[in-house]
Parts: C-alpha cells; sequence; structure tokens
C-alpha cells in the first residue's frame, strides 16, 4: 500500500538524518573547516593578486563553486558510505525481503544524502560572508542547482555503495575521479582565460555545467549557456535515476 511505502520512507530519510547529525563533527564540520582554508589561501592571499573576475572580486567569484564543491562532496560521501555500510552489515537484506519498493530505498538513501549535501553547502555559503559579500542574482536558479546537483551525486554515490564490494571501492572514485573533476570543473577560474584547446576540453566535465549554472544564479553570469547547463543536470538526474533502479531490481552487488 502507498502509505506503507511513504511510512518506509520517512523512515530511511530520518535515519539517514539522524546519522549525520549525530556525528555532526565529523560530517557537517570539517567540510567547513576545509573550505574556509580555501577562502582564506585562494580567496584572501591569491585573490589580491588576480584582483577581479568578469567584474567581481576573486572571492566573491568563487563562492559559488566552494559551495557547490561541498554539496558534490558531501551529497556522494553521506550515500556511498551508508549504504555500503548497510551492505558490510547485512542490514540491507532486511530491505530487500520487506515489501518495500526500489525505488523508495533509492528515494530514501538519495534524499538523505541530498539533505546532508545542502546542510553542508549552506553553512558554507554563511561562513563565506565571513570573508567577502555575495551577491544573489536569482534565488531560484541557486535552489535549483543545489538541489539537483545534491541529488545527481547522491544517485552517482548510491551507485558506486551498489557496486563496492570492499571499503577501498568507496573510495576510488571520490579520490580519482570525483575530486580531479571539480578542481578541473571552474571552481577558481573562468574557462575564458583557458587556451581554447583545453576550453574544448574542459566542456566535457559535468561538473562545469553545475558550478556555472550556480554561479549564474549569484551574479548573473556563466562561462556556458544556462539552459544548457539545466538540461544537462536534468538528464543526469534521471538517467542515473533510472540505473539505480534497474541495478536494484536486477540485485546488483545485493543478492549474493
Amino acid at each position: 500500500m502507498l502509505s506503507e511505502q511513504i511510512i518506509a520512507f520517512k523512515t530511511i530519510v530520518r535515519r539517514e538524518v539522524v546519522r549525520f547529525m549525530r556525528i555532526w563533527t565529523q560530517t557537517l564540520l570539517p567540510p567547513v573547516i576545509t573550505q574556509s582554508l580555501y577562502f582564506i589561501i585562494f580567496g584572501k592571499f591569491i585573490g589580491s593578486r588576480i584582483g577581479e573576475v568578469q567584474g567581481v572580486s576573486y572571492m566573491a567569484f568563487i563562492v559559488p563553486g566552494l559551495v557547490m564543491m561541498s554539496v558534490i562532496s558531501s551529497s556522494y560521501s553521506n550515500v556511498v558510505s551508508s549504504f555500503f555500510s548497510s551492505k558490510f552489515q547485512r542490514s540491507v537484506e532486511e530491505l530487500l525481503v520487506s515489501s518495500t519498493s526500489n525505488w523508495v530505498i533509492m528515494a530514501g538513501y538519495v534524499i538523505g544524502g541530498a539533505l546532508r549535501g545542502i546542510c553542508v553547502g549552506t553553512l558554507v555559503f554563511f561562513v563565506s560572508i565571513l570573508f567577502t559579500r555575495p551577491v544573489i542574482y536569482h534565488f531560484g536558479i541557486i535552489a535549483f542547482f543545489m538541489m539537483l546537483s545534491a541529488l545527481l551525486f547522491a544517485l552517482a554515490g548510491l551507485i558506486n555503495g551498489i557496486y563496492a564490494q570492499k571499503f577501498d571501492d568507496i573510495s576510488f572514485v571520490p579520490n580519482f575521479i570525483l575530486t580531479p573533476l571539480m578542481y578541473l570543473g571552474g571552481v577558481f577560474y573562468s574557462i575564458e582565460n583557458l587556451p581554447v584547446f583545453w576550453q574544448n576540453l574542459s566542456q566535457y566535465n559535468p561538473i562545469l555545467y553545475m558550478v556555472n549554472g550556480f554561479r549564474y544564479g549569484f551574479y548573473g553570469f556563466s562561462d556556458v549557456d544556462i539552459r544548457t547547463s539545466a538540461l544537462i543536470l536534468v538528464f543526469f538526474v534521471l538517467s542515473l535515476g533510472a540505473f539505480c533502479l534497474y541495478l536494484l531490481k536486477k540485485g546488483t552487488g545485493l543478492k549474493t
């Protein structure tokens, strides 16, 4: 029944939220401290030498990118660690044998991870006010890119958690794929300052579109078309959501 699925969904989300709030010194505080160091080192020390980027101070320019970095990494890490821990402890089997639908399992973990990403991103934004005065050009665009980016990387974390067979598997993607893509996604620079070859190559990085779409919500400018950024984000969310449902239905990495 639908009411039972709703109860199951709320239970999973509540468990995920309680999980990261209970250990907030490990889940919420470290990324805020890390991003604060970025503000100090890149924004204040290096930014004072760079000056302005596209009409705004360098410190203000990097705010959207650093907020998005924290949203992406926190959403991803929350789901991959939580879901793999459930596999490792074999508690996920209780969900599989219950009447809980696959979409409820997926939605519960993903919403829980996205909420952590949004919480961390919001905290980083408030910390940025201590260093600069970021402008909000369009709040709706900011909310759109923050929420969908959190959902997207929560879905990606779930896929990683499904496939992971040992603890090393949950750190490979963040360390060797996700982190390089974030640093090369226009967080600290505008791709307009790159040679043509690297500008073209950067356009194959999906995080570039998320960072620039998010930055557009603050300052009204972007290195890429805002509509293209939105469409790419929606496409990836729908694609990864469908893929997650397929993996759960098939029992990949879950049924042995």
